[in-house]
């Protein structure tokens, strides 16, 4: 089942770099709605919940520690075809990898640094999402 609805995180890096301006606009220029947007900071626990599923692996600390670094955007996006038409605007996990015009090509620092992240489910983006704005009213 495809929904209309994804979920993104303007990560710490393209935050403190002051690209959320223009990320913004690559997102809405693709024909996404913000249904809901705030701007927030992680603690290491609260990253280190949204980033459970990868508690095991080695790079889980590093992580939590780079996502508690600074400030964040998360919001909900609204579009027919979210989950897929999202995950192409903003390309490759590796930025050298990302097809020219994607978010990630454009802000990327590295595979660490990706400047943005996008649910990879309809499941996920319901999980992400309210994560984030659970008892929020979403227009």
């Amino acid at each position: 089942m495809t929904t209309n609805r994804t979920f993104t995180m303007i990560k710490p890096d393209a935050v403190a770099e002051g690209n959320s301006g223009a990320i913004i606009q690559m997102i809405e220029e693709a024909g996404f709605r913000i249904v809901a947007v705030k701007k927030a900071l992680l603690t290491k626990e609260r990253a280190g919940q949204f980033y459970a599923v990868h508690s095991e692996r080695p790079f889980y600390n590093d992580l939590c520690a780079y996502m508690s670094s600074g400030a964040i955007i998360p919001m909900i996006l609204e579009k027919d075809n979210a989950v897929a038409d999202f995950r192409k605007l903003i390309g490759a996990t590796n930025p050298a990898q990302a097809e020219e015009g994607t978010i990630r090509k454009r802000f990327a620092k590295s595979i660490e640094a990706n400047a943005i992240h996008g649910s990879d489910s309809d499941d996920n983006a319901k999980i992400e999402g309210d994560f984030f704005f659970a008892g929020i009213e979403q227009f």
